[in-house]
């Protein structure tokens, strides 16, 4: 079979392909029911509001077992937890084909989110398979731009779908929700047959009192966040839920740093070549997560209110669909970036890229054009950084750890992601109850919105300057167990970046 790199042990062309049909079906999950949410909303009985926890309830799920299944897959091998992830995510599209109520779908939708783990597994894997050949940090870093090609490409081809199935099937719900599952089911094969297992270190354990510490944590803060979203500022309860979250990190930290083998390396994390990428995907989890329902708002704002685009729903759906492409091409520019720059540099220019698109809309954002193009910038910046953050973290981490290295950048954009939602959702409600016979307060809003997603960005791209220039390069013997410290200063058996 042919590789990306001709030695033993390579990337090999047939599991990128696979790699990228699992991908494929990962974006139809996330763009399929989208044009269908009105319509599951009157199948459900239920209001349009009540939809929101469908929504809260995936990304708590997924916040919550991301980390776990990962440090299982560099235990047990990440194929098989691939398999099991799979074959979960299968169940719950399965079990929404019958739900038909609001509890039961909300469970099923909850527990499909197990597919978030299938990115951070699916880098993991690729960079153990590469690491033989000591090429593994840039062949990762190839292999993540497809992959988010075929996720973006997904989405694309969900959307488009959703809606047209439904009216094939005559308007049939329950027939409409089979084509996903059938998806799922179908992909399982292709991991079971087509994708290699990676090699696991003998002698893990799973720290289980760190994980339900690390869990805690985590349901104390999404939850306190998505509540906050939801009911208001004026809930008090809300912030005890938030500090007692970041609270509970304290005796986690104790327990991690004396656990021989710790849920979370935080000697590891706290390496220069780390920690700035597991905060870049918090910040950019800010606009790649929180961003998007306020810009197709105000897309759809009438513009007689003096602000807005007033496009309908097929020319939002362009806008998106605009967007999800910049993102292709920017996941396709970065290993070329990285290539002829470096790794790190090219990170940066991510980083900014994505604060100029948000920026932008400050002084430009009244025309259709306007808003095009700042999404143009902002999706080649956002889409070079969704596969580039889980392959540096793997390439910053040491032997046994790159699964849970990449699957923390997912969980702090999720909670990136979170915050984001519930302060936008308090600063555009605000700006319409403020708002007396003047749009002036709602426009504050949506520009508020996007300082917030342009400093975050802008934020994340000098943090990373903070990276020492070698880090995330090709060595000539990964397959050694050098911890991630080695990264910080060049050494005379290192190759220049590439």
């Amino acid at each position: 079979m042919s590789t990306l790199r001709g030695k033993s042990g390579a990337i090999t062309l047939g599991l990128i392909g696979y790699l990228f049909l699992v991908e494929i079906v990962s974006g139809i999950l996330q763009g399929y029911y989208v044009p269908l949410i009105s319509d599951l909303v009157k199948y459900l009985g239920i209001r349009d509001a009540d939809f929101n926890w469908f929504e809260a309830a995936q990304l708590l799920v997924s916040a919550l077992v991301v980390p776990i299944l990962a440090k299982l897959g560099d235990m047990f091998g990440h194929k098989r937890i691939l398999l099991v992830s799979t074959v979960l995510t299968a169940l719950a599209s399965w079990a929404l084909v019958f739900a038909d109520n609001f509890w039961t779908f909300l469970a099923a939708w909850a527990l499909q989110g197990f597919y978030v783990v299938w990115l951070p597994l699916e880098v993991a894997l690729i960079f153990d398979r590469g690491r033989r050949t000591g090429r593994g940090a840039s062949q990762t870093r190839r292999a993540a731009g497809f992959l988010v090609v075929a996720l973006e490409t997904g989405a694309i081809v969900g959307a488009l779908l959703g809606g047209r199935v439904f009216g094939w099937f005559g308007e049939n719900v329950p027939l409409t929700l089979s084509v996903p599952a059938i998806a799922v089911t179908l992909v399982f094969f292709a991991i079971l047959f087509g994708v290699p297992e990676s090699t696991p270190l003998p002698g893990r354990s799973l720290d289980v009192v760190g994980f339900s510490l690390l869990t805690i944590a985590l349901l104390l803060i999404t939850s306190g966040l998505t509540f906050l979203r939801l009911n208001g500022p004026a809930t008090w309860w809300v912030y005890l839920l938030l500090v007692a979250g970041v609270l509970v990190f304290l005796p986690f930290g104790i327990v991690e740093l004396r656990h021989r083998d710790p849920a979370i390396d935080l000697r590891v994390l706290r390496q220069p070549n780390m920690w700035p990428v597991q905060l870049t995907a918090a910040l950019i989890g800010i606009s790649l997560l929180g961003a998007q329902a306020p810009l197709s708002a105000y897309a759809g704002t009438n513009q007689a209110n003096g602000y807005g685009l007033g496009l309908d729903a097929a020319d939002r759906s362009t806008l998106i669909g605009v967007y999800l492409i910049s993102m292709i091409v920017g996941a396709l520019l970065f290993p070329v970036v990285s290539r002829r720059l470096s790794p790190r540099v090219a990170l940066i220019i991510a980083a900014f890229l994505v604060a100029i698109g948000y920026l932008l809309f400050l002084p430009f954002h009244l025309e259709t054009w306007q808003v095009f193009l700042n999404m143009c910038v902002a999706g080649l910046g956002s889409g070079a950084l969704v596969g580039a953050l889980p392959a540096a973290a793997a390439a910053a981490a040491p032997r046994g750890q790159t699964g849970i290295a990449a699957a923390l950048t997912n969980t702090t954009k999720t909670i990136g992601g979170s915050f984001a939602s519930a302060v936008f959702g308090i600063v555009l409600a605000a700006g319409v109850l403020t708002a007396v016979g003047s749009t002036a307060s709602s426009l504050a809003g949506y520009m508020t919105v996007w300082v917030i997603c342009g400093v975050g960005a802008l934020v994340a791209a000098v943090l990373l300057f903070f990276v020492p220039k070698l880090a995330f390069a090709d060595t000539l013997d990964d397959e050694t167990d050098a911890s991630a410290a080695d990264l910080t200063e060049p050494t005379a058996s290192r190759p220049p970046v590439a």
